[in-house]
C-alpha cells in the first residue's frame, strides 16, 4: 500500500501534448492580434491626418475672413488666399491695427503624417491647390486654397488619402 501511495503523490509534468497544445492557441490569439494592431496603427494616423487638415484649412479660411475684412492689404488681382503655408505661420501686418501688429494663424505647419518623408519640411509634404485650379486636377499656384495628403493609399474608409 506505501508503494501505490508514492506512484500517486509523485510530481507530474506538461505532457508534449499539452505543450503543443498550448503553444497552438497562443499562435492562433497572437495572428488574430496582429491585423487588429495594424488596423490600430493605420487608424490612428489617419486621425492625425483629419486633424493636420482640419488645423491648416482653418487657418486658410482665417486668412481669409481677415483678407476679406480688410485686415490684410491685398492687390486687386490677388484670391485673398495666402500666397504660401509659411505665411500663415510668419503672420502678416494687420493693416486696421494702428501700430501694425502682426496677425498670426498657425504656430506651426503640421507634418503631413501619411507622407512619411522625414527628411522633407512639413510644408513640402504637402501637396497645395490654388484657387485658379480644377477640384478634380489640384495644382499649386500664386496662392493656397487648400491642401492635400500626396499619398494615394486608400483610407480605411474607402478613400484616397490624397481625395480627403
Amino acid at each position: 500500500m506505501f508503494h501505490n501511495r508514492s506512484r500517486f503523490t509523485a510530481a507530474r509534468g506538461f505532457t508534449l501534448i499539452e505543450l503543443l497544445v498550448t503553444v497552438a492557441i497562443v499562435a492562433l490569439l497572437a495572428s488574430v492580434a496582429m491585423p487588429l494592431a495594424s488596423v490600430a496603427a493605420q487608424r490612428n494616423k489617419e486621425q492625425d491626418l483629419r486633424r493636420s487638415l482640419r488645423e491648416i484649412r482653418e487657418a486658410i479660411d482665417a486668412y481669409k475672413r481677415a483678407s476679406d475684412e480688410g485686415r490684410i492689404v491685398r492687390s486687386i488681382d490677388q484670391s485673398g488666399y495666402p500666397p504660401t503655408l509659411a505665411v500663415l505661420v510668419e503672420g502678416v501686418a494687420d493693416a486696421k491695427s494702428p501700430d501694425k501688429a502682426k496677425i498670426y494663424f498657425l504656430r506651426r505647419i503640421p507634418r503631413d503624417p501619411t507622407s512619411g518623408a522625414g527628411d522633407v519640411s512639413p510644408v513640402e509634404s504637402w501637396g497645395l491647390r490654388s484657387y485658379e485650379s480644377a477640384p478634380d486636377d489640384p495644382h499649386d499656384g500664386k496662392d493656397v486654397f487648400d491642401v492635400y495628403s500626396t499619398l494615394r493609399k486608400i483610407g480605411l474608409n474607402g478613400v484616397p488619402y490624397n481625395k480627403w
